[in-house]
């Protein structure tokens, strides 16, 4: 049985493990596990430790004895069991040894259901709670760790009802994806009623209820609560669909952001707060400049106009997609471009020139952009979850793959105004090889639907298509968000059409805002 699953492996079921989820585990309903997953363990302790309040120590990710194999959390599920991998060991400089195999960066969260810091919840709430600390949070970084920001929202989840009920929306909303394979979400007959999924439109309801409360009857709740709580709600649509309200909360946060001239703060909650809003406004930008690619012109208002006074670029563990930030400014540029040649009437020959000379400078300079330079000028994880040479290669690749998708997409704009069809069968062919190489590394491969999406969008040969299919399949099992199912579709929908010249054209630059909705494809 050396070629089975994890899972199976662990049910003593024999099955040949061809692609992720194998078909034993798709029919019984179960996460495919190739490995065992990572489990934390104690190492040796240091003086200096700083002291938590008791609700912080509760949710906070530490190193923690390991359990037996076997040993079961609060619901029971095999894929939520604790098992130690001792396939490698990495000792960091504080002396925490971690014990590293295929799921690096799944972390969890050494509490129950029963702890006394969550007392005044309800039993659904605790639930919801220990699934997002567990099965969500490290969805929307790029290396999950215990400075991931998301996580360390949950003291103040516990404090602030508006905020709770964002948070176990998320959480249920995952849940019940998490139960379908991406065939049973395809069929539209298929029956989609569920506790989890009674649970997230519940509390959907009562977070959208809770935030129109905090803006408009002032309820006690902070500005930094509700900026976060309508944050979540973009991932939210991002589990739901990924064209219904998202740019909704887009706009709604780029105002309160816009509003925020001075924090007030809990005491006790001001750290946590400070990070999460530093969190939301650095990553609000990209979603903002990555969402206005694939919608409409002219759908959100200024994209990318509320650019955060630092640098993009945060540590690894406090990023959600590692997207270069001169290809954040490129894309912002060809986006721009796009929408003034979207508006009725002839632009005059200086503007035109001026807007032409502006994306040739934008495609040089993401030409000329050294990925490997960048990768190895990240600020890395302080929890060195990995070996610093891998992550600088696979970071490079993750550069790559956005430098590619990047370039497609410029060049498609260009095509538009000059009225060309530029061949990039080599762009196309180089996105596609990294694209395959991030398919090793689970938490990198996350953060690439939009270049991969570029890339299906551009693939003209049947085996590019068949991997870019394979690609999206995988993607849904990593993360559980309709919005790459919907992606899927959008891509069967454009490969049916007849081919035109070398490639599918640029037509595409404009007509994905068309297509039954306005898409955030991240």
């Amino acid at each position: 049985m050396n070629s089975s699953c994890y899972t199976c492996r662990r049910r003593h079921v024999e099955c040949q493990m061809v692609r992720p989820p194998c078909k034993k585990c798709e029919k019984a309903g179960l996460e495919c596990l190739l490995k065992r997953p990572l489990r934390w363990v104690e190492g040796a302790t240091f003086r200096g430790t700083a002291t938590n309040s008791p609700i912080e120590s509760a949710f906070q990710v530490r190193p923690s004895t390991p359990r037996h194999v076997g040993s079961k959390s609060p619901d029971k599920s095999l894929h939520e069991t604790d098992l130690v991998d001792y396939s490698s060991e990495i000792t960091t400089s504080k002396g925490i040894s971690w014990h590293v195999g295929i799921y690096e960066g799944f972390l969890r969260t050494p509490f129950n259901l029963d702890d006394p810091t969550l007392k005044g919840l309800d039993e659904g709430s605790r639930y919801y709670l220990n699934y997002y600390s567990r099965c969500v949070c490290k969805l929307f970084v790029m290396f999950d760790s215990q400075h991931n920001p998301l996580r360390q929202l949950i003291p103040a989840a516990i404090a602030h009802p508006v905020l709770l009920t964002s948070v176990v929306a998320l959480a249920a909303r995952h849940r019940a994806n998490a139960t379908q394979t991406f065939e049973q979400i395809q069929a539209a007959d298929h029956p989609r009623v569920s506790k989890p999924c009674y649970d997230a439109a519940l509390y959907k309801y009562r977070a959208i209820k809770g935030l129109s409360q905090a803006l408009n009857d002032g309820t006690g709740s902070s500005l930094d609560v509700v900026i976060s709580s309508a944050f979540l709600l973009i991932f939210l649509d991002l589990f739901e669909s990924g064209s219904d309200k998202w740019n909704v909360h887009v706009e709604g946060v780029k105002k309160l952001i816009a509003a925020l001239q001075v924090p007030t703060m809990s005491r006790d909650l001001g750290t946590t707060m400070e990070g999460m809003r530093d969190f939301a406004m650095q990553q609000i930008y990209l979603i903002d400049t990555l969402g206005t690619t694939f919608t409409r012109p002219g759908l959100l208002v200024n994209p990318g106009s509320h650019q955060p006074s630092t640098s993009l670029q945060m540590s690894v563990d406090k990023a959600y997609l590692g997207c270069p930030e001169q290809f954040v400014g490129a894309l912002r540029s060809f986006s721009a471009a796009r929408d003034c040649l979207a508006k009725p009437g002839r632009l005059d020959r200086v503007d035109a020139y001026l807007l032409l000379q502006t994306m040739k400078d934008s495609l040089e300079s993401t030409q000329s952009f050294n990925c490997h330079a960048w990768a190895a000028g990240l600020e890395p994880s302080r929890s060195s979850l990995i070996q610093p040479t891998q992550s600088i290669q696979m970071l490079k690749d993750l550069g790559q793959a956005y430098k590619s998708g990047t370039l497609i997409y410029g060049w498609r704009v260009c095509d538009v105004f000059t009225g060309d069809s530029t061949p990039l069968d080599d762009i196309v062919d180089e996105l596609i090889s990294t694209v395959a190489a991030l398919r090793s590394n689970e938490a990198l491969f996350k953060c690439i639907l939009w270049p991969l999406f570029v890339a299906g969008l551009e693939s003209r040969h049947p085996c590019q298509r068949q991997l870019v299919g394979d690609c999206l399949r995988r993607f849904w099992f990593e993360t559980k968000c309709i919005n790459v199912i919907n992606a899927e579709k959008i891509l069967q929908r454009f490969w049916a059409q007849p081919e035109q010249g070398p490639s599918l054209g640029p037509n595409w630059i404009f007509s994905m805002g068309h297509i039954e909705g306005d898409w955030l494809l991240i």
